[in-house]
């Protein structure tokens, strides 16, 4: 067997893979379908408010933590909190690192499967059966159900693990320098179309029209908090995978600070396409699933040229899933790597399968309970224990250090404030309203 901890030699090969990669894993399902959404349900611009306001504190504490700290340790969570852990002469980390790890994987396997129905969009956006077809929530029900969209589910899951097997600068990096730029593109381009649509100025009030009595209710600032730190990706799992395999000269408050811009360009982006469009056509904007597979379905089939914008638009999404999954399934597949010495292919046969055997069985009725259990009472978890970890475990001149490194200008005294109180603060916060709430992400 191998050395449980070694060094990996394949890294990203510079800064901008890097920032590019982590942009890649942020931007997904929770900016398109779900920010949308938050803007207009809690007070429109209103929200952006207290939404911006969080990205900075996490953007500039939590992200930074985590890539330091993969980066720091030379490995993803259960090689770093194994690490950190023995430093105070405790074998707790090994269990510890354990939870972001599953974390990550339970999310990809409910992820996996709309990656799937995604795939049959673009599919039928191609095909033109997307135009043709007259009820779209009776095929959006016929996917969704129980055994409904294996064959589409696992040809997803492929997709990814082929992109995967070619390591991380050949394979992730440069897949993630194609989609992301890509998904920006088309989202840009599906913008300046919706403006042009008929009776599209209501969405933008809905999105940007400010009714500031909504920041009197805590709900606004609980939601706003939720929705930027899951959006920015925190999970002490996928960015600290990343932050493994990051060089020692790439400066991380530099990254972290391009991370947290452009996943917030990337919601905004979804909203001027999605809502927009589905008020130019007498729609209401829905939460989760139903405004992607329903209702802009049905808005395309009264658009001009509604096929091409249903092409773009799923190529699009299906740029932002791909990338979000190959970040939560490289945690489980570096953790084989490191702690059993399996090859690269070995662990990402081994993951895949476990992915694809899980995710058939989730498929349908058990998916949104799946997504919810795994969203509320592991993620931010994995995420608390990453920062109490990194900024208390370790100490807080290790964490400087760690951040510092690749860094010329030397980080302000709001560092250790920031990320030992306001930053775990928010953490625990996040985890302990998201249960008594059924989930603020």
């Amino acid at each position: 067997m191998k050395s449980d901890y070694r060094i990996t030699e394949d890294k990203f090969n510079n800064k901008w893979g890097f920032v590019i990669s982590c942009i890649g894993s942020s931007v997904g399902m929770a900016n398109i379908w779900m920010f949308p959404y938050r803007i207009g349900e809690f007070g429109g611009a209103a929200f952006l408010v207290p939404y911006i306001l969080f990205v900075l504190i996490i953007g500039f504490s939590g992200v930074i933590g985590e890539m330091a700290f993969g980066r720091a340790m030379q490995s993803g969570p259960l090689g770093a909190f194994k690490k950190a852990f023995k430093m105070k002469n405790s074998r707790l980390g090994s269990f510890i690192g354990l939870i972001p790890v599953i974390g990550s994987l339970g999310i990809a396997i409910g992820y996996s499967v709309i990656i799937g129905w995604i795939l049959k969009y673009l599919a039928d956006s191609i095909s033109g059966n997307i135009m043709t077809r007259d009820d779209p929530s009776v095929v959006f029900s016929g996917l969704s159900g129980n055994f409904g969209s294996i064959p589409w589910h696992l040809l997803g899951l492929i997709l990814v693990l082929i992109c995967m097997s070619f390591g991380i600068s050949r394979g992730i990096e440069k897949v993630n320098k194609v989609m992301m730029p890509a998904f920006f593109i088309l989202f840009l381009f599906l913008a300046v179309r919706v403006a042009f649509l008929d009776g599209s100025a209501p969405g933008y009030s809905y999105l940007f029209k400010p009714d500031w009595s909504a920041m009197a209710d805590p709900r606004t600032w609980v939601y706003a908090m939720g929705q930027a730190f899951f959006s920015l990706s925190l999970a002490g799992s996928g960015t600290v995978v990343y932050g493994s395999y990051l060089k020692s000269d790439v400066d991380v408050v530099s990254s972290a600070k391009y991370v947290a811009f452009f996943d917030t360009f990337a919601a905004l982006l979804a909203g001027l396409v999605i809502i927009p469009a589905v008020f130019a056509y007498g729609m209401e904007p829905n939460s989760g699933p139903g405004l992607l597979f329903i209702t802009i379905p049905s808005v395309i089939k009264s658009i001009p040229f509604g096929q091409a914008f249903a092409i773009l638009f799923f190529l699009a999404v299906l740029f932002a899933g791909v990338t979000s999954l190959m970040n939560l399934l490289e945690s489980p597949v570096e953790a084989l790597q490191k702690r059993l010495g399996w090859s690269r292919l070995t662990a990402i046969a081994a993951v895949g399968t476990v992915t694809a055997v899980i995710g058939i069985f989730v498929e349908g009725d058990l998916l949104s309970p799946w997504m919810d259990s795994i969203s509320i009472y592991v993620i931010p978890l994995g995420a608390l224990l990453a920062g109490v970890t990194m900024f208390w475990i370790c100490g807080s001149g290790f964490a400087r250090n760690a951040a510092q490194l690749g860094r010329s200008r030397t980080i302000g005294k709001w560092f250790e404030p920031m990320t030992k109180y306001v930053f775990c603060g928010v953490a625990a916060l996040v985890y302990i309203l998201g249960i008594f709430y059924g989930g603020i992400g």
